[in-house]
């Protein structure tokens, strides 16, 4: 199964100590605007999911939702949801902490796309 989103060392590592402090959180990558397309980081109830939120996966033992109209135009790339120092979107729980969630992404191969395709009930 190839996963939609995943996370690099420091974004599971920054994940773990926001679990330590705060308890359960989950990130919503935004569409833009204000908050500057940026993954950001919620802790339950700061953020309604709804219907036209997409699950993508889990990273560090959180969810991870995006917009479904986003989602469209995304859903041929891995998000690779990565840390950088400095500060990031003022929604996200980080904030304080000095480092900002980043999300890089990368095209799916044929192979991959075809994978996704098939387990969402859309292939083959």
């Amino acid at each position: 199964m190839v996963d939609k989103v995943i996370a690099t060392d420091a974004a599971l590592a920054l994940i773990a100590d926001l679990q330590a402090q705060h308890g359960p959180v989950f990130f919503h990558q935004s569409g833009g605007c204000c908050d500057n397309s940026a993954a950001n980081c919620y802790l339950p109830g700061e953020l309604t999911i709804g219907a036209q939120d997409v699950l993508l996966g889990q990273v560090g033992g959180a969810p991870f939702y995006i917009g479904k109209s986003q989602y469209e135009y995304w859903k041929h790339t891995q998000l690779i949801l990565d840390v950088i120092e400095g500060q990031g979107g003022t929604f996200s729980l980080e904030g304080s902490t000095g480092k900002a969630f980043h999300t890089r992404s990368r095209l799916f191969t044929d192979e991959e796309y075809a994978e996704i395709l098939a387990s969402e009930g859309n292939g083959p």
